[in-house]
């Protein structure tokens, strides 16, 4: 082995060591199913398309609530993440404010009159060195989340959370997290404190890649990243109940480009309007 192959090893091995002590120093519990789990697979379900809206093509959407009558997103490219409030009916954004450059937007919900959404620092893909096991470590625990008001998208606070930041919703007591891995992670809504987690299984497999998360009578609704299926999560056991298989939309997704279109033409149309917003009937 070439020396710099030999230290890339004593890299790799100490931050996954590293992860491992700092891990075990929060002294997270991780839960036990509550029922007994099954070993068949879920059942796949059947959905119903209902109503189809405009968006924004160019949005790289990883949080998404409807609040209050309209959509709020937390978008996530670099440089460009933001959290917008938007118009269901026409896409049109009507408020928006950017993130810092240094951190990428992530989950978004709402929590008793105000915004949470996940922040993470931004990191480039790199070779590994020594100066990343120190990164890992003091930045361990520490990126950052941010509370705005719904009507100004004005920030009124900051504070940190444990590990990676990926989807975020609540039931009524607690913020539930995914970070792409196969668990849940239960966070104190007053301070984002790391309290519980619990394995997400199917037929006794971990179901990796847990991203943009729901909580929906009782069960979590995660989309799997970069597969076109949501789990739902049974949220006492960690057990998947069903899979929606959303393949079959992909050849209804409307093209960027005549997708950008009609959203400046439906802009167009509403700046021109006088005291009302016009409905527009737009074919693709």
């Amino acid at each position: 082995m070439s020396r710099g192959l030999a230290l890339t090893a004593v890299v790799v091995a100490s931050i996954g060591g590293a992860i491992v002590l700092l891990v075990a120093l929060t002294g997270t519990p991780t839960l036990k199913p509550a029922v007994p789990l099954s070993s068949e697979p879920a059942p796949v379900r059947t959905f119903e398309v209902v109503a189809e809206y405009p968006h924004d093509p160019h949005a790289l959407t990883q949080g998404l609530i409807y609040h209050g009558g309209f959509l709020y997103e937390s978008t996530g490219r670099q440089g460009q993440s933001s959290i917008r409030k938007v118009d269901l009916t026409t896409g049109r954004v009507i408020q928006e404010r950017l993130v810092d450059n240094r951190f990428l937007g992530e989950g978004l919900t709402e929590w008793r009159g105000q915004l949470i959404q996940l922040t993470p620092r931004h990191t480039k893909t790199r070779s590994a060195t020594l100066a990343d096991l120190k990164t890992l470590i003091t930045s361990f625990g520490r990126d950052p989340s941010v509370r705005y008001d719904p009507t100004s998208l004005e920030p009124t606070s900051t504070f940190t959370f444990s590990g990676d930041g990926w989807g975020l919703t609540h039931d009524d007591h607690q913020f539930i997290k995914s970070d792409g891995t196969s668990m849940l992670r239960f966070l104190n809504p007053n301070n984002m404190t790391w309290q519980a987690q619990i394995a997400v299984v199917d037929a006794g497999e971990g179901i990796r890649w847990l991203n943009e998360l729901e909580f929906i009578k009782g069960d979590v609704y995660a989309n799997i990243w970069q597969q076109d299926r949501i789990a739902i999560i049974q949220l006492n056991s960690g057990q998947v109940k069903g899979w929606i298989d959303l393949s079959e939309l992909r050849p209804r997704m409307v093209p960027p480009r005549r997708m950008s279109q009609a959203l400046a033409h439906m802009e167009r149309l509403w700046r021109t309007a006088s005291h009302t917003t016009p409905t527009v009937a737009v074919c693709w």
